[in-house]
Formats: C-alpha cells, structure tokens, sequence
C-alpha cells in the first residue's frame, strides 16, 4: 500500500521540477450547472499531463546500476512522455513502447526525446512486450500506474488542491488502470475524508468499475474509446485495493459525453483538452456524479492533442 507520508516525501522529492498548476472556475458555466466547478490543469504540467509527477518520483529512487542500464515503459502516449522527459534531463536511455493505437502526434513527440517502439495493437500487449525487454536486456521498467512510488507521486495533486481549495466538496478524477485516483486518495481521504472522490472512466473501458462491482480484478476482452489515454484492459492489486478503501464511487461516460466536455472547455474556458483529460468533466456537466449546489475539482490531467485530432472530435 501506499501512505499519506508517501505522498509528502514525493512532493518533497519533485515539487522543485514540476509546475505546481493553476486552478480555474467561470462564474457563468457554475450558474448554468448548479456547482461551483473548479478545473485544477494538469494539461499545463511539464509534458503536457500529470504523469510526470509519479515518473520523476520513480526515476529518482533508482540506484546508479539501474540508471546506467537505462529505463522502460509501456504507455498509451502520456506516460511515455512524462518518461522520455526525465529521462532526457537525466541523460538516461529509454525506450518507450507504445501500441499502434497511439495517436501519431504523441509518437513525433517521443521520438525526439527517446528510443520509440510500436508493438501491438493495446496498451496490455505493448506492456508484454516492454516486460520481455526489460528482462531480456537488464532495463528498469516504469509502470504507468501499479507502483507505489508512481501513485505517490500522482497523489501530489492531491496536496496542491487541499492547499488551493481548502473547502472544496469534491474531486472527480479519470481512471485508467488507476495510479493517478490511487494517489489521490491516498493523500486527499487520510486529511480531509469528508471530501467526496468520484473516479470516471469510458463506458466500453470500465476495468476498474467492473473490478470494483465484482471485488476482484476483471479483465476486458476489448477496450473501444476514443479517450485512449484511459483505454486499460484490466488494472492490478495495489490500485484495486486503495480504490476499494476510500473512492466514494466510479461512473460512467459515452465518447460523446468526451466530445461535448471537449467542446465545453475549449469554448467556456479556453482550455484545449485531449480526450482521456476531460472525462471528468464530462461526468460533472453530464450530471453523472449526482452532486447540486457543491464545490466540485474537476481534473483535466491532460493536453496533448492535434489540431487535427481536437477539430475531428469537436467539429
């Protein structure tokens, strides 16, 4: 398991190489839909997405034999990202592997900072790949959710919005295999447990969701979402259980819930989103979390989208 120390000694760890991101509400979006909705923008973390965060924390506790081996991952594009950026600064060889769904943008940006390898057509079958080449060849593989140092380096989120709103009623946040609620919860529910966490994912993605109605880890033949970033067959222990322990409850969103929260954003806030960033807010404007007249924290963990990609999504 992961604790609230955990996540402090992560932000102690990191917090002097992230952005610490901005939070933002418009008055008139709150009065049509009957919350206080605060965005918290990790679209505008360093890489584009939070999951620096938990890679930063992972990448600094290797030890000099690891680091001179190299490192790699598994990655629907942001983990990869976040990854392929420390790695960089590091001046540590990474190979990165992503699976052919992965949109073409996010790839051009990869290569420029890492080795790149595109295997299989999901995120599970680039995940066997990358584990047969991390033992074949002596890497360190960076989980993108099921490590205790990445989920309490995600929850440092988490302790930046107790700081920046401190009576919030609220978080909504996406799943995916789960590290990034997992941190939250974590840090959030150990200080402040009267705080509602509501965690969203895909309607044809629902791993986790199912997995938590069943009680046991349940693994999807198919996944079918434009929200790629959260596309996850199936999550693991270590994130099952922290849900099961504090999330107050998981729902679901259609691709054109996605849409219309992209659009949303874009034209209420001026704040472009890819698709697996707004599913949070997606479930707050679509009414999903069942909440009226609170101070909700949406996350938009993510904005690493083309022109071309957002136009198709939201034409």
């Amino acid at each position: 398991m992961v604790s609230l120390k955990d996540v402090y000694a992560a932000y102690e760890c990191i917090k002097k190489r992230i952005y610490k991101t901005p939070v933002l509400t418009r008055d008139f979006v709150n009065e049509e839909y009957g919350n206080r909705i605060i965005l918290k923008l990790e679209s505008l973390q360093r890489s584009g997405a939070f999951k620096i965060r938990g890679v930063l924390n992972k990448i600094n506790s290797l030890t000099r034999k690891e680091r001179d081996s190299g490192v790699i991952c598994a990655t629907s594009g942001n983990h990869g990202l976040g990854v392929a950026y420390v790695s960089h600064w590091e001046k540590l060889k990474a190979l990165v592997v992503v699976p052919e769904t992965t949109p073409e943008h996010k790839i051009e940006r990869l290569k420029k900072l890492a080795q790149v390898a595109i295997e299989g057509h999901t995120f599970l079958e680039s995940y066997h790949y990358a584990m047969e080449r991390a033992k074949k060849e002596g890497l360190t593989f960076i989980h993108p959710f099921a490590d205790p140092l990445i989920i309490a380096g995600q929850g440092t989120i988490g302790l930046e919005l107790m700081e920046q709103v401190p009576d919030m009623d609220s978080i909504v946040a996406p799943i995916g295999g789960g590290g990034l609620i997992s941190g939250i919860l974590t840090a959030v529910k150990e200080v402040k447990p009267s705080v509602r966490i509501i965690g969203v994912q895909a309607e044809k993605a629902a791993s986790m969701y199912s997995s938590l109605k069943e009680g046991v880890i349940k693994h999807l033949k198919k996944v079918d979402t434009i929200a790629e970033g959260i596309a996850v067959k199936r999550t693991e222990e270590i994130n099952l259980s922290i849900i099961k322990k504090y999330v107050d409850d998981i729902v679901l969103v259609s691709d054109d819930d996605i849409r219309f929260a992209m659009k949303a954003l874009f034209n209420e806030y001026k704040v472009v989103g890819e698709t697996a960033g707004v599913v949070s807010l997606a479930a707050v404007l679509k009414g999903k979390t069942g909440m009226y007249g609170k101070k909700i924290v949406s996350l938009i963990t993510g904005g690493n989208i083309s022109l071309e990609q957002f136009i198709a999504h939201t034409a």
